[in-house]
């Protein structure tokens, strides 16, 4: 049957839509005690239709966030729970989220959730009784920093705050770099509390670390050719085959310590990077899809790790081409404090022996990768391809690391060619007077 048209309209059954509103009431009432109470209500409606109030001493403190709340909820800004929960609180729900990322191994290793963990509890919400346990010796020891966010509800995290913090950080003695690392990681867990919907505005979003203008012009500068050879001819036999390939193919430390037999490929001369290791021995495939990724050998370079895995005692291809005795990942810090380090002890020694008038300079182990892309572009391998084998996200990353390594002839060619077609000198250099107007003209 056709619908009835003369029938009066009802409202769909079901719970009705409410448009966003707020309305301030006064109440009356008495305590369990008879004594008599009066206050102002704000009774209000978030987007999905769920009631809230909140209770005001005066009118005026009612109206304000009437105000506030009906503008938050036309933009859709806003949040409940904002005015509720805790940037403490917040940091605990984000670092439980991490822990979970952590063990099943979902881009969170637990390096990066000791360094968040760190950041939270010494810094955004400082913990003194974490603080105390873990820097309770000298070498961990220091200042306590009282000034963090964690009293702060969320809705009161503005740009401001987070500009004060920022600036407290600084004032504390943090570096720019540290600084600005804290300050990323606040607003990877304010973004967090976003996905929560627990707040609409992330504060830390464009709050700027600014440094001055000779450490943002720093540039890398790697170790000399020359210092390099050195080093390397007065390590021991062992030590110098493991030197010898990270100054050669520039992979991180986890990359060196992760790398196994079954990488290498002695007939293409090529090195295939698709695994690392953190300092916990927790092994996995680099951060990004560049970082897997192959890199070509030298015979120099081969010629040095065939003759190690001779004498090796875990030369089988799944075993580690640079293990630690018992054939397990070998121990950076201690690699480095005790096979490294010494070498410039040694190097010194030798240049006071020898009276070379110049400081010697020492360098970490990750200068080696510096040495490695450096030499890469003294050979005039063009940017793309030092982005591959160096592994970077981007060629963006590596131009401003390196682009100031970047030397080509065409450059001076190309200066030349623009000073030949306008720029022409009439007269000798030595002819040209005090104003010098007769010697250069424009063509």
């Amino acid at each position: 049957m056709p619908p009835n048209t003369n029938a009066a309209w009802r409202e769909p059954r079901g719970k009705p839509t409410r448009t966003p509103m707020a309305t301030v009431r006064k109440r009356k009432w008495r305590t369990a005690s008879g004594e008599s109470r009066s206050g102002f209500f704000v009774d209000y409606y978030d987007a999905q239709g769920k009631r809230d109030r909140k209770l005001f001493d005066n009118r005026r403190e009612a109206d304000d966030f009437r105000i506030e709340t009906e503008g938050q909820l036309r933009s859709g800004s806003f949040r409940p729970d904002a005015a509720k929960v805790t940037v403490k609180e917040a940091a605990e729900l984000f670092l439980a989220h991490c822990k979970i990322r952590m063990e099943r191994r979902e881009r969170m290793t637990r390096r990066n959730y000791q360094v968040y963990e760190g950041y939270v509890r010494n810094y955004i919400c400082p913990d003194p009784d974490w603080h105390a346990k873990k820097h309770a010796t000298k070498s961990h020891a220091f200042n306590y920093f009282d000034k963090g966010l964690g009293h702060k509800t969320l809705a009161q995290l503005t740009v401001g705050s987070v500009t004060k913090f920022r600036d407290d950080l600084r004032a504390a003695g943090l570096s720019v770099a540290t600084t600005r690392k804290i300050l990323a990681m606040l607003q990877v867990m304010i973004g967090y509390a976003i996905s929560l919907d627990l707040i609409a505005f992330n504060a830390a979003k464009d709050v700027e670390v600014i440094a001055t203008r000779a450490d943002e012009a720093r540039q890398v500068v790697p170790p000399s050719k020359e210092v390099m050879r050195q080093l390397i001819d007065l390590a021991d036999d062992t030590f110098r085959v493991q030197l010898v390939f990270a100054a050669a193919t520039g992979v991180r430390a986890g990359e060196l310590h992760a790398l196994r037999w079954r990488h290498i490929n002695f007939e293409n001369r090529e090195v295939r990077i698709e695994t690392r290791v953190d300092p916990y021995g927790n092994e996995d495939v680099p951060k990004t899809k560049a970082g897997r990724r192959v890199i070509p050998l030298g015979e120099g370079v081969l010629a040095a790790l065939k003759a190690w895995r001779q004498i090796s005692a875990h030369p089988a291809k799944d075993d580690l081409v640079f293990p630690n005795q018992l054939g397990r990942y070998l121990n950076h810090d201690d690699m480095v404090k005790r096979k490294f380090l010494p070498l410039f002890d040694e190097l010194a020694k030798h240049w006071k022996e020898q009276r070379v008038n110049e400081a010697l300079e020492v360098f970490a182990w990750h200068a080696l990768r510096h040495f490695a892309i450096s030499c890469w572009i003294d050979a005039g391998l063009p940017p793309k391809t030092v982005q591959t084998f160096a592994g970077h996200s981007s060629l963006q990353v590596t131009m401003d690391r390196y682009g100031h390594l970047f030397r080509s002839d065409d450059h001076g060619r190309a200066m030349d060619a623009i000073s030949n077609e306008v720029f022409h000198v009439s007269k000798p250099v030595k002819q040209i007077g005090t104003s010098g107007k007769d010697a250069l003209t424009l063509g």
